[in-house]
């Protein structure tokens, strides 16, 4: 039995454009159907990362923003 282990990337403290390229850079070494789930402080991410999942072919599964930390989960597309 596998296990569905989701990979996890840190960004904080990061400003734009580097949380995204970070997350790129990241989900490029993945398969598709896999999992990353990444923490940001950038308050433009929230709006980049959609962004950037809809123009790469990937998908934003969850986001959400908790005392100034933003949380994205994104599964890599078949792209």
């Amino acid at each position: 039995m596998t296990e569905d282990k989701a990979k996890t990337l840190n960004v904080t403290g990061l400003l734009c454009p580097m949380p995204v390229l970070r997350t790129r850079r990241a989900l490029d070494s993945m398969k598709a159907g896999e999992k990353l789930t990444i923490t940001a402080s950038d308050p433009a991410s929230i709006h980049d990362m959609p962004a950037f999942c809809k123009m790469a072919g990937h998908k934003l599964l969850m986001a959400h923003e908790t005392k100034g930390v933003i949380i994205f989960e994104v599964e890599k597309g078949s792209v």
